[in-house]
């Protein structure tokens, strides 16, 4: 009962934040705050998995199809449809649910405790959309595109490896990503994204703008934000692989 008591109150948290919206010069300074804060502060951590994720991969594929039958160009293609389909979107994003989601929960938690959300209401002002929308749609925007940057990374980060350790060269890795390249692939990378971005920020939101207590109540809230992030990232996943592939 209690998952169904969360689930109606989260629904009605995203519908609130739309039914009294602020004017739009608020909300656009905001949003592009919070697109800097999630998108390029987040770019180094992105950059570092999404290079030695395509390293290791690579590697370990190697490992696993090395033998005179087997073409090198073939290890190139897996590292590149593997970094697409499910490595570059789900790893990332999981990272993404540690730090952004934390953050976000943190700071709306704190909001929360230290009454100014409370002022914000007295104020006339729709507090759940100034504190939480533009951070989804910040979300929304950035993660994507951290998604592709991820996806560019982990298949440099293959061609080093494959390169570095003398396992195939920079030709055939980009020769094996080619031949078996679908453009649905990226599209349904790049909706998984989008699913990840929202699920990440509103649900941190949510918990976030919900923290009842003090200081200790604010890391309560951060690490259900994560928690919770994580799970429904990984449920979605199977969901969307089950009805898109």
């Amino acid at each position: 009962m209690l998952l169904f008591y969360h689930f109606g109150k989260y629904l009605l948290f995203l519908k609130g934040m739309f039914t009294k919206p602020e004017k739009f010069r608020v909300y656009w300074e905001r949003t592009l705050h919070e697109m800097s804060n999630i998108g390029i502060g987040s770019l180094a951590i992105v950059a570092i998995i999404a290079i030695f994720q395509g390293a290791v991969t690579t590697l370990q594929i190697a490992y696993q199809l090395i033998s005179p039958l087997v073409a090198n160009p073939v290890i190139g293609s897996i590292v590149s449809d593997s970094s697409i389909l499910e490595l570059a979107p789900t790893i990332t994003c999981l990272v993404l649910a540690g730090k952004v989601g934390s953050h976000i929960a943190s700071e709306i938690g704190t909001m929360r405790v230290t009454e100014q959300i409370d002022a914000l209401e007295i104020m006339g002002i729709n507090s759940a959309g100034f504190v939480a929308l533009p951070k989804i749609i910040a979300g929304i925007v950035m993660v994507p595109m951290l998604i592709i940057i991820s996806i560019f990374l982990s298949n440099v980060g293959g061609i080093i490896a494959g390169q570095a350790s003398g396992i195939l060269t920079p030709d055939e890795f980009i020769q094996g990503a080619r031949d078996t390249f679908r453009t649905f692939n990226l599209i349904f990378s790049l909706i998984k994204a989008f699913t990840y971005a929202f699920i990440i920020t509103s649900v941190s939101c949510y918990y976030g703008y919900y923290t009842e207590g003090g200081a200790l109540e604010v890391g309560t809230s951060s690490t259900r934000a994560v928690v919770y992030s994580a799970v429904l990232i990984l449920f979605s996943d199977y969901l969307l692989s089950q009805l898109l592939l």
